[in-house]
């Protein structure tokens, strides 16, 4: 759904990137209270997981693709505002390093991509966990439900954008029942892309997920031959019990940076190849209905990763896997720069001023 310049006029455009700007700030002093030392280094993981996934197109219908857009996987993993923050610097490399979407377009890619998905998909969530069992799985299913949801509510957002400053002259009605249908569809890949993902972190440290935080289940001590909760040390009401010891976390929280790492290098270097070569649902409704009449090109059309690909390179699978890998490392970099530094503002206004006084 990255959406070209051309597409959307100037003003509605400037209006866009006016709106993202305003949320990537409320979203920085907003997630100031979601990062942590652990989960900290986990938003710059999950953006360049996300950008990963975001080259594997699965196919749909009718000669049609999708991808993952990431605001629920996000939202769900590290918090709905740093969730933003990882969809933006997702849609940053995109648009600079391997043209894709407009950068005149970039405020309705990430007012679209980022703020749209992660909101529904995080309110959606929220109100599912608090109805469903206080189980992990309940986390899961609720994972996938405002994933699902979040994708052709995504698709509503940008006939809405369209209808207000599209450039062609297209009967609005057919632009949204082409679009919500086909991101129905693709909203089961995302779906289950979201809940795999979510379910793996959870089985190995459901404390690292943000949305499952208060969800586990209370330590049981056996007192007189009842059973009673155990204390509650961890600072957190009904957080369960305290967390395991610090190197312990530490190597666990290492082990899982790593293999989030290595996998967002496999799907993106080797995975990514094999992806399906059909028109993403955009695209394709573009074409199909005459959106893409006035589509310009990109500003940065003739930058060395265009189009995923490495410039100079001429065997397509070395030229792909080399772009991926690249666009993981520049992300995993940039999104955990953008991070700790948040983090450190954090520290910086938690610290104590000096109360010294002079007698």
């Amino acid at each position: 759904m990255h959406v070209p310049d051309g597409f959307i006029n100037a003003p509605t455009s400037a209006v866009t990137g006016v709106v993202a700007a305003g949320a990537i700030a409320v979203s920085l002093r907003g997630a100031r209270r979601e990062l942590d030392e652990r989960t900290a280094p986990l938003a710059g993981l999950v953006a360049a997981f996300i950008f990963a996934v975001q080259m594997l197109n699965f196919p749909v219908a009718a000669g049609t693709s999708g991808h993952l857009l990431g605001g629920a996987l996000a939202a769900i993993l590290v918090g709905p505002c740093t969730g933003v923050l990882c969809v933006s610097v997702v849609l940053l490399m995109q648009g600079i390093l391997f043209a894709d979407g407009g950068l005149t377009a970039l405020g309705v890619n990430i007012t679209d991509m980022a703020i749209v998905t992660t909101v529904v998909a995080y309110a959606l969530f929220r109100g599912l966990v608090k109805v469903l069992p206080r189980t992990r799985r309940s986390v899961t299913v609720a994972s996938f439900v405002a994933a699902l949801v979040s994708v052709p509510a995504a698709a509503l957002a940008f006939t809405f954008l369209y209808w207000i400053g599209g450039t062609t002259d297209i009967a609005i009605g057919k632009v949204a029942t082409a679009m919500v249908g086909v991101h129905v569809l693709i909203g089961i890949g995302e779906a289950a892309i979201t809940a795999l993902t979510v379910g793996a972190v959870i089985a190995v440290r459901p404390d690292l997920v943000y949305g499952a935080r208060g969800l586990r289940q209370r330590l049981k001590l056996r007192v007189n031959g009842e059973l009673v909760d155990a204390p509650d040390t961890s600072g957190t009401p009904d957080a369960g019990p305290a967390p395991a010891p610090a190197p312990a976390a530490a190597r666990s929280h290492r082990k899982l940076w790593i293999t989030g790492l290595v996998t967002s290098l496999v799907l993106a270097g080797f995975v990514s190849f094999y992806a399906s070569a059909n028109p993403d649902g955009l695209e394709k409704v573009a074409a199909d209905k005459g959106i893409d009449e006035k589509t310009e090109e990109h500003a940065n059309a003739d930058s060395p990763l265009a189009d995923y690909g490495v410039e100079d390179i001429a065997n397509a699978r070395v030229s792909g896997g080399l772009a991926g890998v690249i666009g993981v490392g520049v992300t995993v970099v940039a999104g955990s720069a953008v991070f700790w530094a948040v983090r450190r503002r954090r520290s910086d206004d938690a610290s104590p001023t000096n109360t010294d006084t002079t007698v």
